[in-house]
């Protein structure tokens, strides 16, 4: 009941920032990945090689580099629910239009639009539940709205297994239409937060700030730092479902639709976990020794993982290797809330991140081509080795925690 307490001693508008912000992004997740379960689909059927279909997977993320920033610059300047909606429209109308390419040159066109969607949602939402939330509660807020991806891509697969047999993958994708109706409920019900609004109309604060001086090096290490993460993250989730599905002669488990569905579900369910839990440990031991502690024990487990072909071992394994390998992300919205300032955070937090993504887009491709040569089991282990440097990286980011140090820099 304790753990509940942080809930009730927010706002009634905070509780809804949050709501809006975990819907949009677990929607952002269900149709993003919709794109890795119906992947094997789309190389038969457009007779692709796996560095092909990598591409395609990165050219979503190079968008959604450009969508951060630019909605990011949006948030800032015309509010963060007014970016949320805009986001939240269009990556699902875009990725509905993927189930009516003929041409894989019309796949490049959508992927790309839903990347502008996709990399802008997380920008905005971040920001309106950090503004909206007490900083001895912003870490568990935001974990929980990161651990609201987890559920999306659980759903996704759900979706996948129910309706691509039937109907097929051109189905799967036009039911990535459907997150186009949160919209309707966020404009009606979220309030653009305080903090921004008492911003509104001061002089325009630019985005070099966070280039010069001390803060110079802190920018380069957290952008650094998401293209490590992030590069393991797509490197390795975008290639699972086919690894799982692969037979054992191309690395591959060679599992059928169901297995491989009964897997990503409970790995999506460890990777919940993960989310949830980096919050609460996070704002009781301090973001950077449990970025640290999360980031170690991925790289360990992920490699483990890709050397397993036993599909029992994999059912255990992968919730806790999920756990460690994406629960990190929820820690990112609160470190960059505490390291930047309101009239600039949105920027901030949409370059450190969607940079990243520029980096990590050549990881579909990487891993992809990887697969070929390589097999997939041996691909997927290059995940392990960008774990290990987003690591490393922490040497030059501070501590934000309120609670953790006496000298933090002022967010406001």
């Amino acid at each position: 009941m304790t753990r509940l307490v942080f809930w009730k001693e927010a706002t009634p508008d905070a509780r809804k920032a949050l709501i809006a912000a975990s819907l949009g992004w677990m929607l952002d997740g269900f149709d993003v990945m919709l794109f890795a379960l119906v992947l094997k689909d789309l190389l038969v059927h457009f007779d692709m090689s796996p560095a092909t279909g990598g591409i395609l997977a990165a050219l979503a993320l190079v968008a959604s580099a450009a969508g951060g920033i630019g909605f990011g610059m949006i948030a800032d300047r015309f509010g963060r629910t007014r970016a949320l909606i805009l986001s939240v429209l269009m990556y699902s109308v875009f990725t509905a239009a993927c189930g009516f390419a003929t041409e894989i040159w019309h796949l490049a066109v959508f992927r790309i639009l839903l990347g502008l969607g996709f990399g802008g949602e997380w920008a905005s939402g971040a920001a309106l539940v950090a503004e909206t939330w007490p900083a001895q509660h912003r870490g568990k807020a935001l974990g929980l709205m990161q651990s609201s991806w987890a559920i999306g891509y659980a759903l996704a697969s759900i979706a996948y297994w129910l309706i691509a047999p039937a109907y097929g993958w051109r189905a799967v994708f036009f039911v990535g239409i459907l997150p186009a109706f949160l919209t309707l409920w966020v404009r009606r019900s979220v309030k653009e937060p305080e903090m921004w609004q008492q911003t509104r109309g001061q002089a325009h604060v630019p985005l070099s700030t966070i280039m010069r001086g001390p803060m110079l090096r802190i920018t380069l290490a957290l952008t650094l730092m998401n293209a490590c993460t992030l590069f393991a993250y797509w490197g390795f989730n975008t290639w699972v479902p086919s690894y799982l599905k692969a037979a054992g002669g191309e690395g591959g488990v060679g599992l059928g639709t169901g297995a491989t569905t009964i897997l990503l579900v409970a790995m999506q369910a460890g990777t919940w976990l993960g989310y949830v839990t980096f919050g609460f440990v996070s704002d009781a031991i301090g973001r950077r020794q449990t970025y640290i502690a999360y980031l170690l024990m991925a790289a360990v487990l992920v490699f483990v993982y890709t050397s397993v072909r036993v599909p029992l071992i994999l059912l255990v394994l992968g919730p806790v290797t999920a756990f460690f390998a994406t629960g990190h992300f929820s820690g990112f919205g609160a470190v960059s809330a505490e390291l930047y300032p309101t009239a600039v955070r949105a920027r901030a937090q949409g370059l450190t991140y969607n940079i990243g993504r520029i980096a990590s887009a050549a990881a579909p491709w990487i891993v992809g081509g990887l697969a070929t040569t390589h097999g997939y089991g041996a691909a997927l282990s290059v995940s392990a080795v960008a774990f290990l440097a987003a690591a490393g990286c922490w040497f030059w980011i501070p501590e934000t925690n309120p609670a953790f140090t006496q000298n933090r820099r002022a967010t406001d």
